[in-house]
């Protein structure tokens, strides 16, 4: 843990009281000197942090960023999901910066933001728009011990996370379409694409990509996708401070995941379900050139979704292009 992350951390600890420099730096064990160096180097990145010579620091506002240290410092000392942090200005792809991580022998839980991304991808190969400092763009980094066939719970887990969050932080109630989308008013405003590394019988890796649109205005969006797409900020009429709901998320995701390990993934399921607007409708699944058409019943243990066909044969889909039948 940085120093930066320790004197961020104690700012969160005591709200809108003060922080001794001297106290901070005994604790520490560095200077008050390299406390002060500190302060101001987070005061160059946005931070407002008062200091009176009686009281010590305190912390004003945070700026609209998202910076590694802070969000660590918001993170349970406990949590698997967040314990590293990292954060990029730009890049092409997190979910290519996480999978590299993998590559390289990196723990799980390590998750990665871009403020903005040049070849963000979604499912199915499409580009995922990320304007910068607008959403939320990231990826996490799971090795899950688990059969590949069951990733999808994986999946399922993430989308149940992200409402919950955006319902806490947001106080908007998004609606799941299977298998990745998240939805307001029947418009997307988030997407999960989960990529794995496999051997025959055991995941290696398992990355959860994750765009979040939260301050996309409506002048954002391209015209080909203005009518299907929305934002936090656009259905709650307010902007949305992107750190708050970033640890909502990696707090969500994380008691999830730990539901999963357990074999607990019956309960996260019933909760995806009664979110999901796929359960229960006349569906049409494109699957290469492969094309589906049924009603969406259930989840079954692997959380892959169960179709019955016309003539009543129940399918066992685990992706593909969904289309909800009108």
């Amino acid at each position: 843990m940085t120093i930066d992350t320790q004197i961020l951390r104690a700012f969160r600890e005591c709200g809108e009281g003060s922080v001794s420099g001297a106290e901070l730096a005994e604790e520490l064990g560095v200077s008050r000197a390299a406390i002060w160096a500190r302060i101001e180097e987070l005061r160059s990145l946005g931070y407002e942090i008062d200091a009176t010579p009686h009281q010590g620091y305190r912390l004003v506002s945070i700026p609209d960023v998202l910076h590694a240290d802070d969000l660590l410092a918001r993170m349970p000392l406990n949590q698997i999901i967040g314990r590293d942090i990292r954060v990029f200005e730009q890049t092409g792809s997190t979910n290519d910066i996480a999978e590299k991580l993998a590559r390289d022998g990196a723990v799980e839980g390590v998750v990665v933001f871009a403020e903005s991304q040049t070849r963000g991808r979604g499912r199915m190969g499409r580009q995922w728009l990320s304007p910068s400092r607008k959403g939320l763009w990231l990826s996490v980094l799971l090795r899950p011990r688990m059969r590949p066939e069951a990733a999808t719970q994986i999946t399922i887990a993430a989308a149940t996370a992200l409402a919950r969050a955006i319902q806490r932080v947001c106080h908007l109630d998004p609606e799941i379409k299977w298998p990745n989308d998240l939805l307001l008013k029947g418009r997307k405003v988030a997407g999960i694409l989960t990529e794995m590394s496999a051997e025959l019988d055991r995941i290696k890796s398992l990355i959860v990509g994750v765009g979040v649109d939260v301050n996309v205005e409506r002048q954002d969006l391209p015209a080909e996708i203005e009518k299907t797409a929305t934002s936090l900020r656009i259905e709650s009429g307010a902007a949305v401070n992107r750190a708050d709901l970033a640890t909502a998320y990696l707090s969500e995701l994380d008691r999830e995941y730990h539901r999963i390990c357990a074999g607990e993934f019956a309960q996260i399921a019933d909760e995806w379900e009664s979110k999901c607007v796929t359960i229960g409708c006349n569906v049409s699944i494109s699957i290469g050139n492969r094309q589906i058409v049924g009603r969406a019943e259930s989840l079954d243990a692997d959380g892959a979704l169960m179709i019955r066909s016309p003539h009543g044969h129940l399918e066992r889909i685990i992706g593909g292009d969904v289309l909800l039948e009108k």
